[in-house]
């Protein structure tokens, strides 16, 4: 049963069953893994009877996977709607570090939102760790619409580059993107006092102008 995306909070008995599902599936799965959240504390978390689980979801397994897919919507309508967002505002034909700092600020948006932050980033860890979503799940829902969406826009931003060297250069750029999430995540845990500031706002201007530079480059390699 695919649960498209909802806004989350606190699982409160006015909210549909499956919305506190999970909502409380979430928590207990960031916190304690996949295996360490059984169906009764999930079920009880949630204010529901255990069959709820299987009358839903059809189990643990498809539960979690659900977990993952409301996140996952949520991660691609945002990007979505701020790639359309830049191409509406410049009429088709927007500047190429506009359209990598709209598209990164999106990007980073759920790691920051201090109401989805730390359940986001512990699934994030666990998932990595423990793979229990199939990777066809973040293919489908998320990968391919943004590749997708974001290489038309690429090629409105910069005319010159080659379509063939836009996939690699989104990964790129996410991989950057992430990688500053992380970066933020470790300083918010240290007390080290002579840790450098990390201000993420600039951490993400540097990355528009070091991409925009590059993307720029393979571009007139191409008219060369």
């Amino acid at each position: 049963m695919a649960i498209s995306g909802q806004k989350q909070g606190n699982s409160g008995p006015d909210k549909p069953v499956q919305d506190r599902l999970l909502d409380a599936a979430e928590q207990l799965f960031a916190e304690n893994g996949f295996d360490g959240a059984s169906v009764r504390d999930i079920a009880s978390a949630a204010g529901c009877n255990i069959a709820a689980v299987n009358y839903y979801f059809g189990g643990k397994d498809k539960l979690y996977t659900e977990v993952w897919r409301r996140q996952l919507v949520q991660m691609r309508d945002a990007r979505l709607q701020a790639i359309e967002q830049v191409l509406s505002e410049s009429n088709g034909k927007p500047s190429l570090e506009d359209l990598l700092k709209s598209f990164a600020n999106a990007f980073i948006g759920p790691f920051v939102d201090e109401s989805r932050s730390r359940w986001l980033m512990r699934l994030m860890a666990r998932e990595m760790i423990d793979q229990h979503v199939h990777v066809n799940v973040f293919v489908e829902e998320v990968i391919k619409p943004t590749m997708s969406a974001m290489g038309g826009a690429l090629m409105k931003a910069c005319p010159g580059l080659e379509e063939s060297k836009i996939p690699l250069l989104i990964f790129f750029l996410a991989g950057q993107l992430i990688h500053i999430v992380h970066i933020k995540a470790m300083y918010e845990q240290t007390e080290m006092a002579e840790m450098p500031a990390f201000d993420l706002t600039d951490a993400v201007e540097n990355i528009v102008k070091f991409s925009a530079a590059g993307i720029r480059a393979y571009a007139e390699e191409k008219t060369e």
